[in-house]
C-alpha cells in the first residue's frame, strides 16, 4: 500500500462538522465544476480525460469524481492544511499553468465554494442522501421586444424529501448558438442580438430549456380576420402574432399544384391535369385534389422510399429479392392506409424467413444488440440513445442502464441462412439467399457497468417482468404501438410535419429530448393527439397538414422579417428536389423512360425499390451516378439525414453538361421529337413545356423572347433543344417552393 501525504490521512479521519455539512460535494462542489467547464467533453470530462486527470462527464458519477479528487495522485490535488495551494484552485484560477485557463476569479463564488469544502476536510456527502428529484426552471418561454434587452432565470430544485433549494448560484447555463444572448453568474441574460436562442439550464442530472426570443420594435401584425383552414393554422397564426410575423399569402394555383404533386406522389401532374385543375372554378378544388392524391398509387411508392431509407431496405444486407419483397410490403402497408403503430408493431415483432414475411427483413439490416435498439429508437420513437452507449447521456435523461437495458430487448435476434439450417455469421458481408430470423433464448446483453448481464427495459416507462424464456421482441413491439406510448406519435407526426413542410416542428426531427424543444409545443401536442384519435393513420394526418392554410402559403413574401423566418412556418419552405423527384420529372417533361439495370424500361427512380449501385456504363449508368449526384442515400444509417440535398459542382455539371441531360434533350423520339413530327406550331410547343415542367403557361414577355428566338433560328430543332434545356436548369424547376 503507498504512503499516503499527511492531506489524505487528514481526508480519512478529520471529523465531519455541523458547519462543514454547509457544502456537499454533490450540491455545491460538483455543481460547481459543471458550472466552470472543468467535467465537460472537451475538458476533463472526456473519455481519456485531460492533463491526467479525468472526471465523469457533467458530474455523472459522483463517486467516482470524489475518490480522483481526494485519492488520485496521492491526493495532490486538494490541501486541507492549506487549501488555497491546493492544485484544484490553483489550476482553475491559473495560478499555476493550466491549458483550460481560468476557470474562475479568487474572489469569485465557486472559489469560496471550493475552498471551503477542503478546508474542511473534503468530504463526501452521508450516504443515502435526498436525491434531485426535479428542476423548476422560470420562466420557460421568453419573449422580448426592443428596447427591453434582459431578464432573470431562476432555477429551484426539488429533493426527494420535500425540500427545495434556489441553485440559481449553482446552475450551469449553456446556449444552443452563440451572438444572440450572454449570461450573468447570477441569471440574468442579456441580449446581443435579435434573434432566438435556447438557454440549458443544468444542475446535476437534471437540463431544462429556456426558449428566448428578442425582437426588434415592429408592429403586431393584424391576424383577426385571417382565413384559417383549421386547427394546425390557428396554432400557428397564433404563434406568428405573437412574434410579430406577417404570415405570407396564399400560393398560386399552379404553385400549390407542382407542390401538392411533388409532396404527395413525388411527381409532376400532366399538362392535361394541370390544365384541368387551373381551369376549374369550384372553391372546394384544392380539398378534392388533395383526397385524389392520397388515393393515388404513387402516393404509397412515393412514401415507401421514405421508410424503406429509414429501415435501411438495401441489398448489400438484405439482397436483391429481399429488397423487393421488403419494399412492396411497405408499399401495400401505405396503399392500405394500414395504421403506423401496427405497421412498426409488425416490423418489430417480425421473424421467420425474410422472403416470406418481409418485415423481418429489418432484423437482416441491423445485425448487432446496440444498433437494432438505437435504430429502433430513432426510428419509432425519436430518441437518439447512443450518446449513453459509454456515459449518462449528457443532454437528455438516459442512463447507460437505461441504453443497455433497452439493447438487451434485441439481444436474442439471431440469423440462420434456410437452405442448410446452418447459422450465418457473416455480420460483415454481403448477405446473398433467404434468411430465417429467430430468437436465441440463451443471448444476454452485457452492461459494461455492472458487468451483468443487462435487465430488459423499455424507455422512460415502467417495464413487465420477463423470465428466461419471454418473448421480449413482442413485448417491446406492443409497448411502441401502444396508444398511451409517450414517443411514438409525436415522432411519427414531426416526421410527416417534415417531410410536407420542409422542416420539422423538432428538428433534428429524430432528436427528441428536453434540450432540443420543439419550435411550436401546442401545435406538436396537437398533432400527436389527433394522429392518436385518428388510428395512426398516415394519409388522415397527410390530409389534414396539406388542408391547411399554412402549408398552402406562398414562398414569396415583402415583409423583411417574415423573410428571415426560417423556423414558424410563416410561408413555404424553398427546396431543391429531391434526387428521385428530379430524375422523374426529366424523365416526365422530356417524355424519354429513363432505365434501370434489372428492372423494366418504364419505371421511374421512386418505384425502385432499392438505391441501384453505381458504376456500370452507358444509359443505365447514367442514371445511377445522377442519383448518386443528387443525394440519394446509400441507407446504411436509419436517419433522413443521410440523404444530403447540399448543391455542389458535380450537379452543376450533371445539369448543365451532364450525358444524361444531353440525352434526354436530343434523343430523337422525345416530346420534343413528336410535337415536331406532329407538326404542332411554336406557341403550343412552349405552352406545352411550360405546363409540363412548371405547371403554367408562359407569361407574355416570357412567349415573346422565346417565340422570336426560335423563329429567328436556322435549326428549328436545335433551337428548341436550347429552348427546353433552359426550362430544365431553370430554378422554378429544380426547386419545390
Amino acid at each position: 500500500m503507498p504512503v499516503r501525504s499527511l492531506a489524505a490521512l487528514l481526508v480519512l479521519v478529520s471529523p465531519l462538522t455541523a458547519s462543514a455539512a454547509e457544502v456537499s460535494f454533490e450540491r455545491d462542489v460538483l455543481p460547481v465544476l459543471t458550472r466552470a467547464g472543468c467535467n465537460a467533453g472537451a475538458c476533463h470530462g472526456n473519455l481519456n480525460g485531460k492533463g491526467g486527470l479525468k472526471l465523469s462527464l457533467k458530474g455523472e458519477d459522483a463517486v467516482g469524481d470524489f475518490g480522483v479528487l481526494t485519492r488520485d495522485m496521492l491526493a495532490r490535488r486538494i490541501d486541507p492544511i492549506r487549501p488555497d495551494e491546493s492544485l484544484i484552485l490553483q489550476k482553475a484560477t491559473a495560478q499555476v499553468p493550466h491549458e483550460g485557463g481560468a476557470r474562475f476569479a479568487r474572489a469569485s463564488a465557486e472559489y469560496a465554494v471550493l475552498r471551503d469544502w477542503v478546508a474542511r476536510g473534503a468530504k463526501f456527502d452521508a450516504p443515502h442522501g435526498a436525491a434531485l428529484a426535479k428542476l423548476v426552471v422560470t420562466p420557460t418561454n421568453q419573449i422580448l421586444v426592443d428596447p427591453a434587452d434582459r431578464f432573470r432565470v431562476k432555477a429551484i430544485a426539488h429533493f426527494s424529501d420535500g425540500t427545495t433549494r434556489d441553485v440559481t448560484p449553482r446552475a450551469a447555463f449553456e446556449f444552443t448558438a452563440v451572438g444572440v444572448a450572454k449570461i450573468t453568474p447570477a441569471g440574468e441574460v442579456i441580449r446581443e442580438q435579435t434573434g432566438e436562442v435556447v438557454l440549458l439550464v443544468r444542475y446535476l442530472s437534471h437540463v431544462e430549456p429556456v426558449r428566448i426570443v428578442f425582437l426588434p420594435d415592429r408592429p403586431v401584425p393584424d391576424t383577426v380576420h385571417f382565413p384559417t383552414n383549421n386547427e394546425i393554422d390557428r396554432l400557428v397564426f397564433a404563434q406568428l402574432k405573437e412574434l410579430r410575423l406577417k404570415p405570407a399569402e396564399l400560393a398560386p394555383d399552379h404553385v400549390f399544384l407542382r407542390r401538392a404533386f411533388l409532396d404527395a406522389l413525388g411527381v409532376l401532374p400532366t399538362p392535361t391535369e394541370t390544365r384541368a385543375f387551373l381551369d376549374d372554378t369550384d372553391p372546394k378544388k384544392r380539398e378534392k385534389l388533395i383526397d385524389s392524391l392520397l388515393a393515388r398509387p404513387e402516393f404509397a411508392e412515393y412514401w415507401a422510399q421514405k421508410w424503406a431509407d429509414l429501415l435501411r431496405n438495401e441489398e448489400k444486407s438484405l439482397d436483391k429479392k429481399g429488397v423487393a419483397v421488403f419494399y412492396r410490403w411497405i408499399a401495400a402497408q401505405l396503399a392500405a392506409d394500414r395504421p403506423l403503430n401496427e405497421f412498426a408493431r409488425d416490423i418489430i415483432a417480425a421473424r421467420g424467413s425474410t422472403y416470406a414475411n418481409p418485415p423481418a427483413n429489418f432484423w437482416r439490416a441491423v445485425r448487432d444488440p446496440l444498433m437494432r435498439s438505437e435504430s429502433v429508437a430513432q426510428v419509432f420513437l425519436g430518441i437518439r440513445v447512443g450518446c449513453a452507449r459509454c456515459h449518462n447521456h449528457p443532454f437528455d435523461r438516459w442512463t447507460i442502464d437505461d441504453y443497455y437495458g433497452f439493447a438487451a430487448l434485441f439481444a436474442r435476434v439471431d440469423y440462420r441462412v434456410l437452405e442448410n439450417n446452418k447459422k450465418d455469421n457473416l455480420d460483415k458481408h454481403e448477405f446473398v439467399g433467404e434468411q430465417v430470423v429467430w430468437q436465441n433464448r440463451t443471448s444476454e446483453m452485457p452492461n459494461p457497468r455492472t458487468k451483468q448481464s443487462a435487465k430488459p427495459r423499455f424507455l422512460g416507462a415502467s417495464t413487465p417482468e420477463m423470465g428466461e424464456s419471454a418473448d421480449r421482441l413482442t413485448a417491446v413491439a406492443d409497448w411502441i404501438a401502444a396508444p398511451s406510448n409517450p414517443f411514438f406519435a409525436k415522432a411519427q407526426v414531426n416526421r410527416i410535419w417534415l417531410h410536407l413542410m420542409g422542416r420539422g416542428l423538432v428538428d433534428p426531427n429524430d432528436d427528441f429530448r428536453a434540450t432540443n424543444p420543439p419550435t411550436n409545443p401546442e401545435l406538436l401536442a396537437w398533432l400527436a393527439e389527433d394522429f392518436a384519435k385518428g388510428e395512426f393513420r398516415l394519409k388522415r394526418t397527410v390530409k389534414t397538414i396539406m388542408q391547411s392554410r399554412t402549408y398552402q402559403l406562398s414562398a414569396t413574401v415583402r415583409d423583411s422579417a417574415t423573410m428571415g423566418d426560417d423556423l414558424h412556418h410563416s410561408h413555404a419552405t424553398v427546396a431543391p428536389l429531391e434526387a428521385e423527384q428530379l430524375l422523374d420529372a426529366l424523365a416526365q417533361v422530356t417524355g424519354v423512360a429513363v432505365p434501370f439495370k434489372g428492372y423494366p424500361l418504364g419505371m421511374r427512380a421512386n418505384q425502385i425499390p432499392a438505391p441501384p449501385q453505381s458504376g456500370r456504363r452507358g444509359f443505365e449508368g447514367m442514371s445511377e451516378r445522377f442519383l448518386k449526384t443528387f443525394g440519394k442515400p446509400d441507407r446504411l444509417l436509419t436517419c433522413e439525414c443521410e440523404r444530403n440535398d447540399d448543391p455542389g459542382l458535380l450537379q452543376a455539371f450533371q445539369l448543365i453538361t451532364g450525358e444524361l441531360m444531353n440525352a434526354l434533350v436530343r434523343d430523337s423520339n422525345n416530346r420534343l421529337g413528336k410535337m415536331i413530327s406532329a407538326g404542332k406550331a411554336d406557341a403550343e410547343m412552349l405552352d406545352e413545356f411550360y405546363l409540363a415542367a412548371l405547371c403554367r403557361s408562359p407569361t407574355s414577355a416570357e412567349a415573346k423572347k422565346l417565340l422570336a428566338y426560335i423563329a429567328t433560328a436556322k435549326d428549328r430543332r436545335a433551337a428548341w433543344e436550347d429552348v427546353l434545356w433552359a426550362l430544365l436548369n431553370s430554378k422554378e424547376f429544380l426547386l419545390r417552393r
